[in-house]
């Protein structure tokens, strides 16, 4: 049998605890929402009202802590901030999910959210500076104060707004166009007016006494437990609004949200709380036990969380309609980047050296100019002239020699001072295919080929995988154009889906005339050539609100708006070109050879310089102003499209 004192002392305990993971919890989904969309009306609406409880809670918290009597009164008097302000908060609150679900105010709402919090402003310096609504404080079980002559005005105020508000949101419910919607504006429905209540100073109505007992700890631990449960369950219809993102992705954020933040929170404050009062433990006293305590418990939170998350996510999240989109979100885990495929060459770079003694060794893709080096391990590397000497082009063409600077032994090519082996694409039933798309070399250490036996699988073996890897990234890269094309289609996909959810649907954005008056036009057109072959600047680009773009779309049929307005930017690139034998020296070609070197091929400056036989500044002067006729031919383009 529990002791009556030991008994009490854990229920006053658990009611600070409880108390405090309130706070966590309201601290916790308000930071959430200020991550997403602060602009959005509900967002903000609900901010208020979250900023309410927690002024409420924090000050039961701080009195917990028994500060000195003078005090009791400031931190009564103040916890009136988040009492008097909640019904105004609830009435704007209702007001916003009105106004999201097609119903917006035409001024009187707004009027009146506008006197609520007048109103309640008159409260809270009323509650703040004089006994007109609230007077004392009282000592008795816990600190408490008295009703003023305006207490009863404030307690219709509260009523009439919260009675009000709840009407609207009903009104905003029978509105909800779906089923998913409207099944999230009751569960929102059913817990509307617990900051309200939970936040409510039934003190002041009802006097607790002098003695503490255990049925009024039962009580208010029962009362706290339910504001607590309650205000998490109102997290998850609101985290709804504000958003374009998908459902799937809202659940797996809160749900991570809820488990690292209150969850994580809540136990640890448990142990602050409850283990220093544990007098001996092995020998050690309680407060000094339970620091480490803490820290061990919240080290083995996060790795639970991690652990358990995935499975709740497929429970609860991606049921089996989802699967595809979480194989797309793991997808990340599993890509090949430029960075990871230079690290795998390297490695295998370095193993070929090793294994044939020999000090150097590279890979080089090849490309409409010739070869480009990707990565090189030693420091004799073949200069980039040489790399797209037009020979190197033609390996194993026809299997014979075709010039005097490069003969065939085996399936070894010796070029200069290398050994190269052709690397070329393989289809998915392994048969080689007559697309070249790279070379290996490595130093010749001897006049021919020499390799025996076993030192020939080995190379055979790695320069297998060195062709994997370079297949591998120009795979890929064809996947990420697919998916930057269709990313523009997305967003306005998920625009429509946030704007219809609760109510309304508006059209899709227009094309628009007025980007090339735009005076940033011509860095709008730096940025998307800069993102040429992928990036957020050209995806997202105002350029894709051009005529010609959306005319080339229907005329087409293409409807990945990225991809043509890569083809549009390309077709202004070649109008640029001059006409004749292409030079690397001459004037009147440079403009063209920086734009098409540079961005459709991708090319670094050093290696432009390097090739135009100029200097880097002198580079970057010249490519501003290709970048301006650039410009200057989309606009003229422009204005032909149109009719």
């Amino acid at each position: 049998m529990i002791d009556a004192d030991l008994a009490l002392t854990i229920l006053e305990l658990l009611n600070e605890t409880l108390t405090a993971t309130i706070v966590i919890v309201a601290v916790s989904i308000l930071l959430y929402n200020l991550t997403r969309r602060t602009k959005d009306r509900v967002t903000r609406a609900s901010a208020v009202v979250l900023a309410c409880v927690i002024v409420a809670y924090l000050t039961e918290v701080f009195l917990a802590l028994e500060p000195n009597e003078d005090y009791y009164a400031v931190w009564l008097r103040f916890q009136w901030i988040g009492i008097a302000f909640v019904p105004a908060a609830l009435f704007h609150l209702s007001d916003a999910l009105l106004a999201t679900t097609g119903r917006p105010s035409r001024g009187r709402r707004t009027k009146v959210v506008r006197i609520n919090y007048m109103i309640s402003a008159v409260f809270t310096l009323l509650a703040l500076f004089t006994n007109t609504v609230i007077s004392g404080p009282e000592k008795g079980i816990l600190p408490q104060m008295r009703p003023g002559a305006a207490f009863p005005v404030y307690l219709a105020y509260l009523i009439t707004n919260g009675s009000i508000a709840t009407i609207n949101v009903i009104r905003a419910r029978r509105r909800c166009l779906t089923l998913y919607t409207r099944r999230r504006m009751t569960y929102l429905l059913a817990v509307f007016l617990t900051p309200a209540y939970g936040i409510f100073p039934y003190s002041l109505l009802l006097p607790l006494g002098r003695e503490p007992t255990v049925t009024l700890y039962l009580i208010l631990n029962l009362a706290n437990l339910i504001v607590m449960l309650m205000v998490i369950f109102m997290a998850y219809p609101l985290s709804f609004f504000g958003t374009e993102q998908p459902d799937r992705v809202i659940k797996a954020r809160l749900l991570e949200m809820m488990l690292r933040g209150p969850l994580t929170g809540g136990v640890v404050l448990t142990v602050i709380i409850f283990v220093p009062r544990v007098t001996n433990v092995l020998g050690l006293d309680g407060e000094a036990l339970m620091p480490f305590v803490a820290v061990t418990l919240l080290l083995i939170l996060q790795w639970s969380i991690t652990t358990v998350l995935p499975v709740l996510e497929r429970w609860l999240v991606y049921t089996t309609d989802q699967q595809r989109a979480q194989w797309i979100q793991r997808l990340s885990e599993r890509l090949l980047t430029e960075a990871d495929a230079a690290q795998l060459l390297e490695s295998i770079l370095a193993a070929i050296c090793d294994q044939m003694r020999v000090p150097t060794a590279f890979v080089a893709r090849m490309g409409t100019d010739g070869a480009s080096l990707v990565q090189i391990v030693g420091s004799l590397v073949p200069s980039l002239e040489a790399l797209t000497a037009p020979e190197l082009s033609t390996l194993g063409g026809t299997g014979e020699e075709t010039d005097n600077k490069i003969r065939q032994v085996g399936d070894i090519f010796i070029w200069h001072s290398y050994w190269l082996v052709p690397l070329r694409s393989t289809r998915g039933n392994g048969e080689s295919s007559a697309n070249m798309i790279g070379i290996l070399g490595v130093w010749a250490r001897a006049p021919e080929p020499n390799l025996d036996e076993e030192e020939s699988e080995r190379f055979h073996a790695l320069t297998a995988q060195a062709c994997q890897v370079l297949e591998d990234v120009q795979q890929q890269a064809q996947v990420f154009l697919v998916l930057e094309g269709l990313a523009s289609q997305m967003d306005r996909m998920q625009q429509l889906r946030g704007i219809s959810r609760y109510g309304h649907v508006a059209a899709l954005p227009e094309p628009s005339a007025n980007v090339t008056t735009n005076p940033n036009f011509t860095e709008f057109v730096k940025d998307a050539l800069r993102d040429y072959w992928g990036g957020p600047k050209l995806t997202d680009s105002e350029l894709l609100k051009l005529n010609i773009v959306w005319r080339e779309m229907e005329e087409a049929s293409d409807q990945n708006p990225v991809r043509v307005l890569r083809t549009v930017l390309a077709q202004a690139i070649e109008n640029l070109k001059p006409q004749g034998q292409r030079s690397l020296t001459t004037s009147e070609w440079i403009l063209y050879n920086i734009l098409e070197m540079r961005f459709l091929q991708g090319r670094k400056v050093h290696d432009v310089a390097l090739r135009l036989a100029m200097s880097e500044s002198d580079l970057y002067r010249k490519q501003r102003v290709a970048i301006e006729e650039v410009a200057r031919q989309i606009e003229e383009m422009e204005h032909k499209s149109q009719p």
